[in-house]
């Protein structure tokens, strides 16, 4: 093979080497020329919601599909949909006599032929959460038991009076109570066994009435405060309107306020979690924030030294209480000086009209005489006075 077709062949790879590096180069800036064109991704910065990237705002409104919960109202799609809830009691129809079976039906027809507005039946099942129930058992049979405790105390106490009519009614209320603490350890006992590993569903059922800002001639030009009041007041008249005929079929409701109306959303869009952390526990741990509920480190530090305070101020305050004892015991020398230096000033005044003999004697009685803590100023003035009045007399008899 000659050198100039050598040098061909290399010239040749050469310029394919070339011209792929010429493809990559434009593909690389084709691709930087797309990313650049792409909107970028809104990023959520909330002090309140913490920040998120990926999602925008109106991707999260769309999903929810709803804006605000306001004045017990849900505000939909930039406040052209305003929208009230209505909780219904239902009645159990399958139970009723014919009368009232037919009466109920009536009723149900004279209500929809009341309607001049458009309304929606929903129907939400949940499960029924028995802990609280059983906890609000507990507080009432421990309040029993309690009282069942005073009612020992107030029968010991008349026994030992001798009360024994009132002693007899304390006993008769006892056994009442006792009673009642057995039959509610029973039901506590019994509705506690019956949630064990059982999922117990609850239905509620609710009328849902709409009404659009289109309807309102001067939608406009007003406010959106005004525009929320002025919706309020036509979904409050149709709801109230609704209630009433919902009662000619045996149906009571009653219109939810803001917080049910959050628990309604949150149970429809968590099916699952909603069964493990109830909406108003929810609440109370503020997993609405998005943030840890945490408490502060300097709150949990001042916290830490007020507890150490207050335990430093209980053991000072004990030994305070100890240590002063001394002081009472040295009132008490005082006042057993005073009172001893009182009744030798006494025997002293009628030292002249006292035999020697009882005269000394006095004195010695009332070196080795003990004072009783127990006695006031009062008290201690009679003595030295019948003291005196003794003397006196002992000196007339001599």
């Amino acid at each position: 093979m000659s050198i100039v077709t050598i040098l061909q062949i290399i010239l040749a790879i050469l310029v394919f080497i070339i011209f792929c590096l010429i493809g990559i180069y434009v593909l690389v800036q084709y691709v930087n020329k797309k990313k650049e064109e792409e909107p970028e991704e809104e990023v959520i910065e909330d002090e309140s919601l913490g920040t998120f990237r990926g999602l925008s705002k109106e991707s999260i409104y769309k999903f929810m599909e709803f804006d605000e919960i306001k004045d017990n109202m849900i505000i939909r799609k930039n406040r052209t949909q305003y929208i009230m809830v209505i909780q219904c009691q239902g009645v159990n129809y399958d139970l009723m006599s014919e009368e009232e079976k037919v009466a109920v039906e009536e009723g149900f027809v004279q209500f929809l032929n009341t309607l001049r507005f458009p309304i929606q039946l929903y129907v939400q099942t949940r499960s029924l959460n028995l802990k609280d129930i059983i906890d609000e058992y507990k507080l009432k049979v421990s309040a029993i038991a309690t009282d069942i405790e005073k009612l020992n105390s107030r029968i010991a106490n008349a026994k030992a009076k001798g009360n024994e009519k009132l002693k007899e009614r304390l006993e008769f209320e006892k056994l009442r109570k006792s009673r009642v603490l057995d039959y509610g350890i029973n039901i506590s006992d019994y509705v506690a066994r019956m949630s064990l590993n059982k999922n117990i569903l609850q239905q509620k059922n609710y009328v849902i009435v709409s009404y659009y800002s289109s309807e309102i001639s001067a939608a406009s030009d007003a406010t959106p405060d005004e525009l929320d009041n002025m919706a309020f007041s036509e979904l409050y008249t149709r709801a109230q309107s609704t209630i009433h005929a919902l009662q000619a079929s045996g149906v009571n409701g009653k219109i939810l306020d803001s917080e049910n109306l959050a628990e309604l959303l949150y149970v429809a869009y968590n099916r699952d979690d909603s069964e493990l952390i109830q909406f108003s526990k929810a609440l109370d741990s503020q997993y609405d924030a998005l943030y840890s509920s945490g408490k502060d480190v300097l709150e949990k530090k001042q916290e830490k030294l007020d507890a150490m305070v207050n335990a430093e101020a209980i053991e000072l305050a004990t030994d305070s209480i100890i240590k002063a004892d001394k002081y009472r015991q040295i009132e008490k020398l005082k006042k057993a000086q005073m009172v001893k230096d009182k009744a030798t000033e006494i025997i002293e005044e009628y030292k002249d009209q006292m035999d020697p003999v009882i005269y000394e004697g006095a004195k010695k009685e009332i070196k080795k005489a003990k004072i009783d803590d127990g006695e006031d100023e009062e008290n201690s003035k009679s003595k030295a006075q019948d003291s005196k009045e003794q003397n006196t007399e002992n000196t007339d008899k001599n």
